[in-house]
């Protein structure tokens, strides 16, 4: 039987791909991989002719008998586009079935952008909490970012570029104006390290591009296990922006009691108070 064969590819420059990593690609029978396309370059670049095909986070379960069956008579690497599998990245599943069926799996371990970030971001690195790409939905993201905002350990999240300001944004209001750095393509030709404030880091990223990873500083002793309350005024402007956007009492208050930490009936008790305001106006 072969092996599963966890293998770390470059989050951008291709010079850091491990030789074990290169020489692991060259000996396989078959490369999962998250966009064979992306794959494909690396390959090339190794002078590699393997066979290839794609597995990711919506085809996996049609791809693993694929991969199961090839596991059979010999190894298979499974790859994504950058980085670590599994890490905010498909391949959970794939490595899971394939233990359960009884083949091995072996990890080539490569770059990661958490510990990379971690490791440029001047902030403490000892403890951390990855947090990756918030969720979109609203009601979902103000309750991840009101878990996060309670924790002391230094928090590191993903993001795209055209949802960096808007996140940049959340994370302020959330937990407070924080130190921050903000990776921008790490390990590539325009790679920056923007370290400050969240309120500094909105206004430098006027028309961010590329790839973000944001390492905030964790909360102070003071804050700790409790999480930051949210101040009134900004409880006030969510509920009234909720309201002016036709949102409905009982859904607009408990996304807001989600996102501050308040309690219901006193997030109810300030909802009444926007009624009958306009546009822009204040309580």
């Amino acid at each position: 039987m072969g092996t599963l064969c966890v293998v770390g590819t470059p989050i951008g420059n291709l010079e850091d791909l491990t030789l074990r990593a290169a020489r692991v690609l060259g000996e396989v029978g078959l490369v999962a991989a998250e966009d064979t396309r992306v794959t494909r370059k690396l390959l090339n670049h190794l002078g590699v002719k393997a066979r290839l095909t794609s597995c990711h986070r919506h085809n996996w379960p049609d791809k693993l008998p694929v991969i199961l069956k090839a596991l059979e008579s010999g190894d298979v690497a499974l790859v994504t586009d950058a980085g670590m599998p599994a890490v905010s990245d498909p391949g959970s599943e794939v490595v899971a079935q394939a233990a359960a069926a009884g083949f091995r799996v072996e990890v080539i371990p490569g770059v990661s952008a958490v510990t990379s970030a971690l490791a440029v971001s001047g902030l403490p690195a000892d403890c951390f909490l990855f947090v990756g790409f918030l969720p979109r939905r609203r009601r979902e993201r103000e309750r991840r970012l009101l878990e996060s905002s309670r924790s002391a350990d230094t928090l590191v999240f993903f993001e795209a570029p055209h949802r960096l300001t808007d996140t940049l944004e959340d994370l302020r209001r959330a937990l407070g104006d924080r130190e921050v750095a903000v990776c921008r393509e790490l390990t590539k030709r325009y790679e920056e390290v923007f370290r400050g404030t969240l309120s500094e880091a909105v206004v430098h990223f006027t028309a961010p591009r590329g790839e973000f990873v944001l390492v905030v500083r964790g909360a102070d002793d003071a804050d700790a296990g409790q999480g930051k309350e949210v101040d009134s005024e900004t409880v006030f402007q969510e509920l009234l922006t909720r309201r002016q956007a036709g949102g409905k009492a009982r859904e607009s208050v408990a996304e807001v009691a989600a996102f501050s930490g308040w309690p219901r009936r006193r997030v109810y008790e300030v909802w009444l108070t926007t009624a009958g305001e306009s546009p822009g106006g204040s309580p």
